[in-house]
């Protein structure tokens, strides 16, 4: 509840109806809560952030049109006070990570408990920062870890897309050598056991997007 004994005004954005009813139903019977406005692609919410000025944010990560990490990238940089949290199904430390430096306060798994839903949002009104246990662990997990490069996030993204390296050398303008020099550091990187391998878990982290 604010301070002058309003109600936390929340936006719901998500492309599933399915999830934006069940966000509106929990939020509806909450006596501290409102839901002030729901958007289903990065575009909209940002439109509707703008009219609606919302407290909190609630913001799904892959979405049509515009997805949400582009959407509250622009929505922090018009308002730098947004308190957005990230509600998604995908937990890659990568995404993770790429969120909260764009300022997201929470990220939440959409398999979380309604209760745990509930005190972030107030929590995040509060001004506090959050993550959830799985979402902490996954960060964790791959602290130590050496990010890949912008090129070798190139050469993954194509590996991924079934291209061998001499495909891989002709799309990127480079030679074979070089780019089985950077499948050798890739492996090494994400300590994975071959190309598919690899593939696989820059998928899983959220390392790039096919």
């Amino acid at each position: 509840m604010n301070a002058d004994g309003s109600r936390i005004e929340v936006l719901s954005v998500d492309d599933h109806p399915v999830v934006r009813g069940g966000v509106a139903g929990l939020i509806g019977i909450q006596p501290d809560m409102m839901l002030v406005g729901e958007a289903s692609d990065g575009r909209e919410a940002i439109q509707k952030f703008r009219t609606l000025r919302p407290d909190v944010t609630l913001m799904d990560l892959q979405m049509p049109e515009m997805n949400g990490l582009d959407a509250l990238i622009a929505i922090r940089s018009e308002f730098p006070d947004a308190k957005v949290i990230v509600l998604t199904t995908y937990s890659g430390d990568v995404q993770i990570i790429r969120a909260l430096k764009a300022g997201a306060q929470a990220y939440l798994l959409k398999s979380t408990l309604h209760k745990e839903l509930l005190d972030t949002i107030r929590a995040v009104h509060a001004g506090k920062k959050t993550l959830s246990p799985e979402v902490s662990y996954q960060v964790a997990e791959h602290a130590a870890d050496d990010s890949l490069t912008p090129a070798e996030v190139s050469v993954l993204r194509l590996i991924a897309r079934g291209n061998a390296n001499k495909q891989i050398a002709d799309l990127l303008s480079v030679t074979e050598e070089t780019v089985k020099s950077r499948v050798k550091c890739i492996l090494s990187k994400l300590d994975a056991n071959d190309r598919t391998h690899a593939a696989m878990i820059g998928l899983r982290r959220g390392i790039f997007e096919l």
